[in-house]
């Protein structure tokens, strides 16, 4: 006799019970709770068209059941039919207005419709009416984030915190927005706050840590990433805050032991073997720096710093062949990136390539790098080409960032002394001396026919300036 799986003894699962009602096309009953366990399950595993299923029939044998037509709009906004989920929830509200799941649900669909206003009016309703308060507080903290009210949004992500003290998601965004309100000492308050009455919270610890580092307050930082390793031992980030501290006072054997206790407790990052390298260069151990370099860039050959770390090591060792090499690997990881463009026109300076130096430092320039040593150096570039009415051009560029500066003008000087304009040549050459006379002699080989020329040696005789 073929046995019924209905009547199986063992078969009280209603997941598989529904399978099988569905495969055998059996109608049989389930209770609600079964229903809402099914609809449920099929959610969180993505089978929604098995949830809809469900639904439906649900709903055929129990019409008026609040929690299953509340699936069924979370059904439809999964969907994006945020119409028909806002009529069914309307509905629902009308039956049940202190169902916080109802209202919490509306409110979604309102964030979804970017009706924030509207959505933190909703969730306020919600918070007189619920057992899971940190959980309206959560959503509300992202509604004000939202519209970047960023103080409401502080409060209630401290709300969370209140009353979960290990929610570390709400944490983490309490300061997010201390910083965004640059208000630094209330979020060492707040911290400490926390601390006081969860001594062992390795994150608050790790997050006023990081503060004080930013504060330069180096050994109250070190004694804060010391707790969060004691609270937590495998805590990574703990120890790769710890060792950039003690890097940053040249405690540079302690910070590879502590950068290389990272390795060990997680997989090798580029990172780790970067900062290794870079403390065995400051002791002065070249080759253990270059290894660990190499190391990081098999770890992560896309991480450009890597690549500028390579660069500036044999810039030291006065290997500018390989330091181009190098620069421009980070270059074309990261061909935004103004830093690279000047070490890279810095090396073809050094190379003399005066063509290739300008062109960097003109990339330098217009991603928006204006520092004084940029402008002096595409001035000098153009200036070893001859190329002097590019180099006037610049020295105008930069005089609008420097107005008074001495290294310009003498600049300035030379420039109109080659063009032939030498009445120009001896106005700039008396605005130096009377600004800064050492720029004369510290930029003489600039400019080595203007200052034998004997107009220009009678001024500077005048003035008791000697080349």
């Amino acid at each position: 006799m073929k046995l019924d799986p209905f009547q199986h003894d063992d078969f009280n699962f209603p997941i598989d019970k529904f399978e099988m009602m569905l495969k055998t096309n059996h109608v049989l009953f389930f209770d609600l709770a079964e229903f809402e366990n099914i609809v449920v399950h099929y959610m969180d595993t993505g089978k929604l068209v098995l949830a809809k299923k469900a639904l439906k029939m649900g709903l055929d044998q129990h019409p008026l059941a609040t929690n299953l037509r509340l699936l069924k709009a979370e059904v439809l906004v999964l969907e994006d039919k945020l119409t028909e989920a806002v009529e069914l929830l309307d509905e629902l509200k009308v039956l049940e207005p202190t169902n916080d799941e109802v209202l919490l649900l509306i409110a979604s669909v309102l964030s979804k419709k970017d009706d924030h206003e509207a959505a933190i009016k909703i969730l306020n309703q919600a918070l007189k009416c619920t057992d899971e308060a940190a959980d309206v507080y959560s959503m509300l903290g992202m509604e004000y984030l939202f519209i970047e009210n960023f103080e409401q949004a502080k409060q209630a992500y401290m709300s969370c915190v209140k009353i979960d003290k290990t929610d570390y998601t709400a944490l983490y965004n309490v300061i997010y927005c201390f910083d965004f309100l640059n208000q630094r000492e209330q979020a060492v308050q707040f911290l400490e706050a926390v601390i006081n009455e969860n001594p062992y919270s390795e994150i608050a610890w790790h997050q006023l840590g990081k503060l004080y580092f930013e504060d330069n307050q180096l050994s109250k930082a070190l004694n804060a990433f010391e707790y969060a390793i004691i609270s937590d031992e495998y805590f990574v980030g703990a120890y790769l805050e710890k060792a950039k501290v003690l890097e940053r006072l040249n405690r540079h054997k302690e910070a590879i032991d502590t950068y290389s206790i990272t390795l060990q407790l997680d997989d090798p990052t580029a990172f780790a073997y970067l900062r290794i390298g870079k403390c065995y260069y400051a002791l002065g151990q070249k080759q253990k720096a270059l290894k660990y370099f190499k190391q990081a860039v098999h770890e992560d050959p896309l991480m450009d710093k890597i690549w500028l770390a390579l660069s500036d090591f044999y810039i030291k060792e006065k290997s500018f062949k390989q330091a181009l090499y190098y620069i421009n690997k980070a270059i074309n990881i990261d061909e935004e990136n103004v830093l690279y463009w000047k070490h890279y026109a810095i090396i073809n300076q050094e190379l003399g390539n005066s063509a290739d130096s300008a062109y960097g430092l003109k990339k330098s320039l217009n991603l928006g790098n204006f520092e004084i040593e940029v402008w002096l150096l595409q001035i000098n570039a153009f200036i070893q080409e001859k190329n002097y009415q590019e180099a006037l051009i610049a020295c105008q560029q930069a005089s609008d960032f420097f107005p008074t500066n001495a290294e310009i003008f003498f600049r300035f000087s030379g420039i109109y002394y080659q063009l032939g304009q030498t009445s120009k040549a001896i106005d700039y050459l008396v605005k130096t001396i009377q600004l800064q006379p050492t720029c004369i002699e510290d930029n003489h080989l600039l400019f080595p026919e203007m200052l034998v020329d004997g107009h220009v040696v009678s001024v500077l005789e005048k003035h008791h300036i000697k080349l």
